[in-house]
């Protein structure tokens, strides 16, 4: 008699992660939203869209997903992944410095050092384009934009840990859309728009 094999428990680090996404303390700036999750890539996941709003302009967006396979992932080193996707217009001189694909991504290894987020196995690429408009467009101006695609692996330790990265992750978004992160100590709270 064949015996099927009987995935892990889930971690109670997960169902606090998701009681943070829907609770976190985000910028004004971000409007935030729940959004269907992969299914095929872990056990356990969940999704959050925002949009980067200054006055009535939206200067940017991004996803963050949350994933979680208990029994752990060779490719990960740990249990928790996050992957995220920020994308913002930038300035047409922006995407010919030669090193703005570093800068780009030391905006998410800062912003996870400076959060303390605690994490592995970092992976990501940087994408710059220019685009330019002919025929019936060419009245349409030059456009650049920046891509920030990431993914870590999160050592989380207890449910304070999760929140770290999800200030990580918002700085990277703000930072992306040329928003200065928030000084040490200040949170501004905003409403919290779905991700109930």
């Amino acid at each position: 008699m064949s015996s099927a094999h009987q995935p892990a428990p889930r971690d109670p680090l997960f169902d606090a992660a998701l009681d943070d996404l829907a609770h976190f303390p985000w910028r004004a700036e971000l409007e935030i939203e729940q959004m269907p999750s992969p299914q095929r890539i872990a056990p356990h996941t969940a999704a959050i869209s925002a949009d980067v709003t200054v006055g009535d302009t939206e200067v940017g967006n991004g996803r963050l997903v949350v994933l979680h396979d208990p029994d752990g992932n060779p490719a990960w080193d740990g249990t928790f992944r996050c992957v995220t996707y920020a994308r913002a217009d930038v300035d047409l001189e922006m995407v010919t410095d030669p090193l703005l694909a570093e800068v780009a991504w030391s905006w998410l290894t800062e912003a996870l050092a400076t959060h303390g987020a605690d994490h592995t196995a970092a992976s990501g690429t940087i994408t710059a384009v220019s685009s330019r408009c002919f025929g019936g467009m060419g009245g349409e101006p030059d456009r650049a934009e920046v891509e920030v695609r990431a993914s870590w692996t999160m050592l989380l330790h207890d449910r304070t840990d999760f929140p770290r990265h999800l200030a990580a992750w918002q700085d990277l978004l703000c930072t992306t859309a040329g928003l200065p992160p928030l000084p040490e100590g200040v949170v501004q709270l905003g409403p919290v728009r779905g991700a109930r």
